[in-house]
Order: structure tokens, then sequence, then C-alpha cells
């Protein structure tokens, strides 16, 4: 049962971070492993969406595609991702964003289990990689969105 938590500072504010990884159409363009991602239905909910996604992995000869429920509470700067479909037994997602005085922490977690013994011997590794390097992934989105050049303070602190 593979699981995966970091809380890093990055010198973005919590609600750029948050807003790039909201943004779950643009993730293959810089995420490791994703590659493609379509939004199958959108809804309000609270001050935030819920939305229905699959994404498609790959690495190499290897392909899978998964379907997910994302919860986003902008107000919180909160992600929950929920797992409806695909090679996965379980799957939990979250993302929580929190201002500090040279930007934000990043706080991500992630739960995994695959259905099949012998897919999470074959993807097992190259997820964990791939989920290690998330964070990295969203730091460097937003350096090319948002510059490089100075860190960014956040709102009133």
């Amino acid at each position: 049962m593979p699981s995966f938590s970091t809380q890093r500072h990055v010198r973005f504010t919590a609600e750029q971070m948050y807003a790039l990884v909201a943004d779950v159409e643009k993730y293959p363009e810089f995420l490791p492993l994703c590659t493609g991602l379509v939004v199958l239905s959108r809804r309000p909910q609270g001050g935030g969406e819920e939305l229905t996604a699959r994404m498609s992995v790959g690495y190499k000869t290897i392909a899978e595609s998964f379907t997910t429920r994302v919860v986003t509470d902008p107000s919180q700067r909160r992600i929950d991702v929920s797992y409806l479909d695909g090679p996965f037994k379980r799957l939990d997602n979250r993302w929580q964003f929190t201002d500090d005085a040279t930007g934000s922490v990043a706080d991500f977690y992630i739960d995994y289990e695959f259905r099949s013994k012998l897919l999470g011997v074959l993807m097992g590794s190259m997820f964990d990689q791939a989920f290690r390097r998330f964070t990295q992934a969203f730091e460097d989105r937003a350096a090319k969105i948002y510059g490089a050049a100075e860190p960014t303070t956040a709102p009133g602190v």
C-alpha cells in the first residue's frame, strides 16, 4: 500500500500554486507520466468545483487510464482527489497550500494501491518516482507561468 507525503516551501503564493493544481486540463503539458487528461464533467460545489476527470498515464510500452473525482476548494486552497475507475484498488490524493512570509507551503499526499499485483510490480516504482517529482513539476510550472526572478511575498503576511 504505497503512500507518499511531503510538505515543501515554494516561493509562490498559495493562491498561485492552488490555481496551477486546479487547472487539471494542463497536466499533460508538464506532469511526469501524464499523457492525457479529459474532464468528463464539471459542476459547481460550494465556492469551488467538482470534476470527473480521466487521466492517461504511460511510460515506454505501459499505458493506463483512470477516472477520478476532483473537488476544489479555493477558500481553503485545497484539492481532494478520489478514485472512481481504472487499474487501482484505491487512490486518494490531497493538495493543500498555505501562505507564509516568503511564498507558501505545498502539502501533497497520495495513497494508492494497484488492483493487480503484477501491475503494481510493473508500474509501482515508476509511479512512486513520479509522485515524488509532482511538487517539483508544479513548482517548475509556476516559475514558467509566474516568472522566476523574484520570490513572491504572500498578501497580508
